[in-house]
């Protein structure tokens, strides 16, 4: 039988701060594991995020489409942005909202806070649904190119059963949404 109540910290006994940019920093930590043995974790430290899964009263949900280097291509996401320094998660959610989108919401809900790539990253993202919308006008950010594009919430998800939405943040943000819009019509 498995022991389950086993220890996994690892110790840092020592840390090289090898890149400081715009959106992340990047550190070497020399780590001690639960052996006793040394090892050596290279960590991503982000601010972290926000994104909001936008329904409106017909349950369209709102994305975003836009450009990602990384990948070069454009990809299908939730409206979502970095947190400022000291930033609530709900006000970052909020204001990208309205910059990337131009609406507002009547409610903004938590829906879940994910860790999007534990393995090496430190970034957290807050995941909120905006509903009782008002249509205004974008504001985006210098640089920012996107365009919003509306999608029944149940196109929306057989797009992730495609695998046409592979973007974590949304496919997270869409389940959590669908479940929680499903709870309200049973009750």
């Amino acid at each position: 039988m498995p022991d389950f109540e086993q220890n996994f910290h690892e110790e840092t006994t020592g840390m090289d701060q090898k890149f400081t940019g715009r959106v992340f920093q990047v550190e070497v930590h020399e780590v001690r594991l639960p052996d006793g043995r040394l090892a050596k974790r290279e960590i991503v430290r982000h601010s972290g995020g926000a994104c909001v899964v936008a329904i409106d009263d017909q349950e369209h949900v709102y994305l975003v489409r836009q450009f990602r280097k990384p990948y070069d291509m454009e990809l299908l996401e939730l409206p979502a942005g970095k947190l400022e320094p000291g930033e609530d998660p709900l006000a970052c959610a909020t204001r990208e909202l309205t910059e990337e989108t131009g609406m507002t919401a009547q409610s903004i809900e938590w829906l879940a806070t994910v860790y999007p790539s534990p393995g090496y990253c430190s970034e957290t993202l807050s995941i909120y649904l905006a509903t009782g919308l008002a249509y205004g006008q974008s504001n985006l950010d210098d640089g920012e190119f996107l365009s919003v594009h509306p999608y029944p919430l149940a196109e929306a998800l057989d797009m992730v059963d495609r695998g046409e939405i592979r973007d974590a943040k949304t496919v997270v943000g869409l389940l959590r949404a669908q479940r929680v819009l499903m709870q309200r019509k049973e009750t």
